[in-house]
C-alpha cells in the first residue's frame, strides 16, 4: 500500500502536486484556506482536515506549502 501523503497548502505549486499524486493512486489527505479548492479534491478523492496538526497523525509523507508575502 502507497504512503499517506499529506498537503497542507493547495496553492500555485502544491494544486497541481496534489493532483498528480492522487492520479498516480496515492491517498491524500489535505488542509486549504480555501474551500472551493477542498471541494475541488474531495471531488477528486482525496479526503481534507480542518487543522494542519491533524495532518501529522494521519499521513506518512507531508508537503507544506508556505506563502511568502512581501511588503512593498
Amino acid at each position: 500500500m502507497p504512503d499517506t501523503i499529506g498537503f497542507i497548502g493547495l496553492g500555485i505549486m502544491g494544486r497541481p502536486m496534489a493532483h498528480n499524486l492522487l492520479k498516480a493512486g496515492f491517498p491524500l489527505i489535505i488542509q486549504n484556506r480555501h474551500q472551493e479548492v477542498t471541494y475541488e479534491f474531495l471531488a477528486a478523492g482525496a479526503q481534507a482536515i480542518a487543522l494542519p496538526r491533524d495532518i501529522a497523525a494521519l499521513c506518512n509523507k507531508i508537503h507544506h506549502e508556505e506563502a511568502v508575502h512581501k511588503k512593498a
